[in-house]
């Protein structure tokens, strides 16, 4: 039985972490090995604070391919139907309004993974995004928050 938690993903957030990974996968870790030689280079490497860097980021390096690769080994992409009745799914671009102050958000929903909020890309299971999904247009849907409820209006779903 597979414990591992699905990875649910756009096809645009596939090809990015599929990216990620073989930049990794072959320009980062021939930056730091060669990083790591001219630190031997230097010689004595106990107390070579280049060594001690680059090793560091190798370990980085190293753990994030290991959790590329897991995440990719557990995706599930979601394709985007541009006309899916006009309910919120991954992948839909919704726009709400804050019934408060009137204010106007548009949001991608996506999977936790490829969640950005700072590009306006939400996760399925943010507070928001658990609120929306499954919604329609004109919905009014409250939102838990923790200085209390926000309510949004679903303006529109692309």
């Amino acid at each position: 039985m597979n414990t591992e938690k699905e990875i649910i993903l756009t096809p645009e957030g596939l090809d990015k972490l599929e990216k990620e990974l073989e930049k990794l996968k072959t320009v980062k870790r021939r930056e730091v090995a060669r990083r790591i030689k001219e630190a031997i280079e230097f010689g004595d490497i106990t107390e070579n604070s280049e060594y001690e860097a680059a090793k560091n980021d190798q370990a980085f390096i190293e753990g994030r391919i290991i959790t590329l690769e897991k995440m990719l080994r557990n995706a599930r992409v979601i394709e985007h139907k541009e006309n899916n009745a006009g309910v919120v799914h991954i992948g839909a671009k919704v726009k709400l309004q804050d019934l408060e102050c009137g204010e106007e958000l548009v949001y991608t929903l996506v999977g936790s993974a490829e969640a950005d909020p700072m590009n306006n890309k939400i996760s399925n299971e943010s507070p928001v995004g658990k609120a929306i999904i499954g919604k329609k247009m004109g919905d009014v849907v409250e939102v838990d928050v923790p200085i209390g409820k926000i309510k949004y209006k679903i303006l529109s779903v692309i």
